[in-house]
């Protein structure tokens, strides 16, 4: 549906040429919530403003729906542009208008008849359900309710393509969470591409099929939102999953460790018969979380197994989370227990940082 070719957009700094993007490739699948997350000044509003052309690059493709975007002329680039909405961070309302009137404006510059404007603008109010404020003006609406407003004008079009720049940054997290609803019901009952931008790991758990993570103008990791952060593979995404999965253990775990070492639980991976103690982080997901794994290192090594610390929670309808735990048997044992746990898909790591 969408795709980005060896991307490169270049700005004028005060200092020389900023490098905004830097040969950025993403493939975006019909029908998928796509996100793209990265830090202040990674390149996310630069990519997302591409997509659409706002931002023209330097060099490189850009495809929409079969169309390469780059290769049009400003008159076809104009109608091609009617097929992608876009919703923003501070809504972009116009304050002199009422709420039907902001979301009726896409369509009066189109020069449709009043009568086409009401059929397509009341079903667009319902939909994001503003039907009873259409005659309020947006000093009269919460924060919400305007970027519900800024959804059905981005809609109002019947794009096919949604793209979002940080539309939730500005919101509650109980109005982001109801905002967030309402883009996968949209995507349900439209079946739109949605491409969102944020800085927040907690809209891509919630929303995102799949992530690519941004980095100084490049794509450092991408792939499906459970592998992503269950699997993290660049210190930019673990830092960035800090907030939602902490990756490393909490202070007061290691000083319950410390306490057990101080009163005489022997640690470390010597080998030999006697018993070792081992702080291990355990990372699950998917159906690794169902199946009683631990019970069974328990039996088959002999091991007794202390559960420090924990965390579980939900990407997409699949449970994700971590889990640490001091592990206490022969050396040969535990190790073996890390072996099994590893086959079956879990993520084991010893912590050596007690």
């Amino acid at each position: 549906m969408i795709e980005l070719d060896d991307i490169v957009q270049t700005y004028a700094g005060p200092q020389g040429p900023v490098h905004a993007l830097q040969n950025v490739s993403l493939q975006v699948g019909k029908g998928e919530i796509f996100g793209v997350i990265g830090r202040s000044g990674a390149g996310k509003s630069s990519l997302v403003r591409t997509i659409n052309l706002l931002n023209r690059p330097v060099s490189g493709r850009v495809v929409v729906d079969g169309r390469d975007l780059t290769a049009l002329d400003a008159q076809a680039l104009r109608i091609a542009r009617q097929d992608t909405g876009m919703i923003f961070q501070h809504f972009n309302l116009l304050t002199s208008r009422t709420v039907f009137d902001n979301v009726a404006l896409p369509l009066e510059l189109q020069g449709l008849r009043r009568a086409e404007i009401v059929a397509r603008v009341q079903p667009l109010l319902e939909l994001v359900g503003l039907q009873g404020l259409k005659d309020r003006y947006p000093a009269q609406i919460s924060g919400g309710q305007k970027q519900r407003v800024g959804i059905a004008r981005a809609l109002a079009s019947n794009p096919k393509v949604l793209l979002s720049d940080e539309a939730t940054s500005a919101l509650d997290p109980e109005t982001t969470r109801s905002i967030l609803a309402l883009l996968r019901e949209i995507r349900r009952e439209l079946g739109l591409t949605i491409v969102l931008i944020t800085h927040q790991m907690q809209v891509i758990k919630q929303v995102a099929d799949r992530v690519a993570v941004i980095d100084a103008g490049r794509i450092v990791e991408e792939g499906p939102t459970l592998q992503v952060f269950s699997r993290p593979a660049h210190d930019i995404t673990r830092s960035l999953l800090d907030d939602v999965l902490p990756q490393s253990l909490p202070e007061s775990v290691l000083a319950r460790v410390r306490a057990l070492i101080a009163a005489g639980a022997p640690t470390g991976a010597s080998s030999g018969g006697a018993l070792q103690s081992h702080l291990l982080r355990l990372v699950f997901a998917g159906d690794d979380s169902q199946r009683p794994l631990l019970s069974d290192v328990i039996r088959r090594y002999a091991l007794d197994i202390n559960v420090l610390h924990g965390q579980i929670d939900e990407i997409q309808g699949q449970p994700f989370g971590t889990l640490a735990v001091l592990a206490r048997g022969a050396h040969e044992s535990v190790m073996q227990a890390i072996a099994q746990l590893r086959g079956e898909g879990v993520i084991v790591q010893e912590v050596s940082y007690v």
